[in-house]
C-alpha cells in the first residue's frame, strides 16, 4: 500500500479512467466504480451509505477514479488527511454529449443522489449544473492548497505524464499515456451488465 492516498476527482467522462490506468502503472491500486453497482439499483439509497463504502473500500486502495468518488472530497479529504486531488474537466458541452451517449435513458440510484435525475436524457440541464456546480465547488475548496490538490482541463492536452508525476514526485515511466473506456467497449460492458442482471446473477 502507498503511504499517499491519490483521488481522481474529476466527473466521469473527463478521461478518469485514462488517469486510472496511469496510476495503476504508476504502482497504485486503484478503485474505480465497480464496488458501488450493487447501489445502482438499490431503492433508498442515501449518500450516506455510499459515503460508508466508499470509506470501507478505500481501506484497501490507494486512490480511486470514477463515479461516486467525485463528489465525497470533503469525506475523502477528512478520513485521510494528507491525500493527492487530481481534478480534470472538459468543456460543459462535450462533457454532456459524452454523459448522455453512455448513460442514454438507464436509471442509476447514485446517479439520482448526485444529479437528482436517474439518467440524462430529459434532465440535460439538471446533469449539466451539477457537473458545472461541482468544478467550481471543488477548485473553491482547494484554492489555498495547490500541494493537494491540481485542476487539469481535458481538450488542452494537460493530463499527460509530466503533469501527473510532476504533481505527485514520482518519476516519469518510458511509455505512452494509457487510454481507456473507449465507447465500442462500453457498449458490449452495458450489454454484458444488462443480461447479467436479467439472469439475477449481476455481482
Amino acid at each position: 500500500m502507498k503511504s499517499q492516498k491519490v483521488f481522481c476527482i474529476g466527473f466521469q467522462k473527463t478521461g478518469t479512467s485514462s488517469l486510472g490506468l496511469a496510476l495503476e502503472k504508476l504502482g497504485y491500486r486503484v478503485a474505480g466504480y465497480y464496488p458501488f453497482r450493487d447501489m445502482a439499483h438499490q431503492d433508498g439509497l442515501t449518500m450516506a451509505e455510499v459515503e460508508q463504502r466508499a470509506i470501507e473500500v478505500m481501506r484497501d486502495f490507494d486512490a480511486a477514479q470514477d463515479t461516486p468518488w467525485p463528489v465525497l472530497y470533503r469525506e475523502l479529504d477528512a478520513a485521510f488527511p494528507g491525500s493527492k486531488f487530481i481534478h480534470i474537466s472538459r468543456g460543459s458541452d462535450a462533457w454532456l454529449n459524452s454523459a448522455t451517449n453512455d448513460f442514454n435513458t438507464f436509471p442509476n440510484q447514485i446517479h439520482n443522489l448526485i444529479y437528482g435525475s436517474p439518467f440524462p436524457i430529459g434532465h440535460e440541464a439538471d446533469w449539466l449544473a451539477r457537473y458545472d456546480r461541482h468544478n467550481a465547488e471543488v477548485r473553491a475548496y482547494f484554492a489555498d492548497r495547490p500541494d493537494d490538490f491540481i485542476s487539469l482541463e481535458l481538450e488542452k492536452g494537460e493530463v499527460n505524464w509530466d503533469k501527473i508525476c510532476g504533481f505527485l514526485g514520482v518519476p516519469v515511466p518510458n511509455i505512452p499515456w494509457p487510454h481507456a473506456n473507449k465507447r465500442q467497449v462500453k457498449k458490449y460492458k452495458l450489454i454484458w451488465w444488462r443480461m447479467l442482471r436479467r439472469l439475477g446473477l449481476d455481482p
